[in-house]
């Protein structure tokens, strides 16, 4: 199998839009779990449906791809994991280093996605001198001291970054000097980078935020439909007591102005 170094998918060059290229990782999760149901063709709009995106943009994700499905029977399940596999990069081994072996560090290296998606952790690296040589996930964590050589032995072109934010620039920078071209970051900082480096950030705590956000909206709709439905009850009626003649009270009530004849 070849090396992360040998070969950089051709999205790019071929004009496949970002959106889409966001996308096919959703499409391939899909396809995967159809496959190992052994389900041999889908539709475009059961594949669509399970993806989360609508029929018509997925239909023209695949045509950037090439693969325009078959009139009546839908596109072939197999046939779809491999293109989008090749075309994600995912037919070859990517060597990853994991920086930052804290908590967040080490349950991303205990994370089996990694391996059956083709990325293999090459090496766990952290600067704690009392962490080196400690084994985590099954490999032992190597000191920040060698983590030119580390990259270079192992031909890493994928970093990920799990340091805390303060630790973070340094650590990107020691990585793209190294030979590293794509970064994942979870650290809390934004990352400064030179061209024809990618970098794709996770901040966990701003998607809690955003959520956070749509729940207090939500909130905010039931109390207005509360307030809503207060301000239609009619009041109820009230008749204030007669006066004088007309107001006169006899055995049985009230006695009308003017007598029936």
């Amino acid at each position: 199998m070849a090396t992360g170094r040998t070969h950089r998918p051709a999205t790019r060059s071929r004009g496949i839009p970002e959106a889409t290229v966001a996308r096919l990782p959703l499409y391939l999760r899909a396809l995967t779990a159809l496959s190992e149901r052994s389900v041999p063709t889908v539709s475009s709009e059961e594949l669509a449906a399970a993806a989360g995106v609508n029929s018509a943009k997925l239909r023209k994700d695949f045509s950037y791809l090439g693969s325009y499905g078959t009139r009546g029977v839908g596109y072939d399940v197999e046939y779809l994991v491999y293109q989008i596999s090749r075309e994600l990069g995912l037919t070859q081994d990517w060597p990853v280093v994991i920086v930052g072996i804290g908590n967040l560090g080490a349950a991303l290296a205990n994370y089996g996605g990694f391996a059956s998606r083709g990325f293999r952790v090459a090496a766990l690296i952290d600067a704690d001198p009392t962490m080196a040589g400690k084994p985590v996930a099954g490999i032992p964590v190597q000191h920040t001291d060698e983590l030119e050589k580390i990259i270079s032995d192992n031909g890493v072109s994928i970093g990920v970054i799990a340091t805390p934010a303060g630790a973070a620039q340094q650590v990107c920078e020691r990585l793209v000097a190294a030979g590293v071209t794509s970064i994942l970051n979870f650290a809390p900082t934004v990352l400064s980078v030179p061209d024809g480096v990618d970098v794709r950030k996770v901040d966990l705590s701003i998607e809690l935020q955003i959520l956070a956000f749509h729940e207090q909206r939500k909130a905010g709709e039931e109390t207005d439909a509360e307030a809503d439905v207060e301000t239609v009850v009619p009041p109820v009626a009230t008749r204030a007591p007669a006066t004088g003649a007309a107001g006169r009270k006899g055995p049985d009530g009230d006695v009308p102005a003017v007598m029936p004849a």
